[in-house]
């Protein structure tokens, strides 16, 4: 009787640990969440949100995307960012010892507050950052008042 070694589109090989300590490593950074992507290969960029006195500020980490394979929309109070990852074609020649990068499609939405200026979103892409700012309404920046 031959065996024949199991492959699946998935590549099982990537997902089971190959060491006890390779396990310890996965484990500890699955509990700490200090990855940005999970065993299923599903990519999830990481991402940032700031509030400043008269802004909030997005940042996605999404490094090799260029600023043409993202979308940024805006429906109601919702911003949803998008795009995909795609992956090159797998060279035969190179032996992989190991592959981390996620590749695919993801979406990101986020809930914004009512006291957003919906016409001063801007966005910009730099060093695969992609940095999404959003300016409060006057009505909700705080200032300090003087009492006469």
């Amino acid at each position: 009787m031959t065996l024949v070694r199991f492959r699946n589109e998935q590549n099982l090989d990537n997902m089971i640990p190959r060491t006890f300590s390779e396990m310890l490593d996965t484990f500890f950074d699955n509990a700490a969440g200090t990855r940005a992507i999970d065993r299923s290969g599903i990519f999830q960029p990481g991402v940032d949100i700031v509030e400043h006195d008269n802004k909030f500020e997005i940042q996605v980490s999404l490094p090799g995307l260029k600023k043409e394979e993202i979308s940024i929309e805006l429906e109601d109070n919702t911003l949803t960012i998008s795009g995909e990852r795609r992956s090159e074609t797998e060279d035969k020649t190179k032996k992989y010892h190991l592959v981390e990068t996620r590749y695919g499609k993801f979406t990101r939405s986020f809930t914004l507050p009512r006291n957003i200026n919906r016409d001063s979103i801007q966005a910009a892409m730099e060093d695969g950052i992609l940095n999404v700012s959003i300016e409060k309404s006057e009505e909700a920046v705080s200032r300090k008042i003087q009492i006469g």
